[in-house]
């Protein structure tokens, strides 16, 4: 039997709020999610795992607390004694619609994706690549089946032992 650890995905997906689309249009606050998704981590061990300013990270940690994608958990006592209080991610950001927003110029999940390949060195990287022709309805089937797949695993308990991945998707039409 396996010992479950971390947030559990519960509901249905939803239109996400004005404050929380903007809150997941940030390539840094993505990372902080995945960072935070199976361990609580403190914004000190957040700063140092992405080499950004301290700071910048907490103004991060913030926004994603203030709108619910992250949680605080127990303060614990730092290595000199300080108060050091870890979050963890909700699991919220699975369930938020933000399809219908005018896109960033650039798109965060692509850019949080590209920081955590160059920080895991391409070479780890596994990739495929395809290209299909398909009929609107053909295209909606696929769709809903790929989500289908990808929600059902995003709800399954975690694991601490398990090895972590991370899995990118993009779709796009060929010119």
């Amino acid at each position: 039997m396996t010992e479950e650890a971390g947030p559990r995905i519960q509901g249905e997906k939803r239109r996400a709020t004005d404050a929380e689309a903007r809150a997941l249009a940030s390539a840094v606050r993505l990372r902080i999610l995945r960072l935070c998704y199976s361990e609580p981590l403190t914004n000190k061990e957040l700063a140092q795992r992405l080499g950004r300013n301290p700071a910048t990270v907490l103004h991060h940690v913030r926004t994603l607390v203030d709108t619910g994608f992250l949680e605080a958990q127990p303060a614990r006592r730092g290595t000199r004694g300080s108060r050091e209080v870890p979050y963890l991610a909700t699991g919220k950001s699975w369930l938020m619609d933000i399809d219908d927003r005018t896109p960033p110029a650039r798109d965060p999940m692509l850019a949080a994706f590209l920081e955590e390949v160059a920080a895991v060195g391409e070479r780890r990287l596994s990739s495929s690549r395809l290209g299909l022709r398909l009929a609107p309805d053909d295209l909606a089937e696929f769709r809903a089946r790929l989500h289908g797949l990808l929600d059902e695993f995003a709800r399954r308990p975690v694991d601490p032992r398990a090895e972590r991945w991370s899995l990118y998707l993009g779709m796009h039409p060929e010119a």
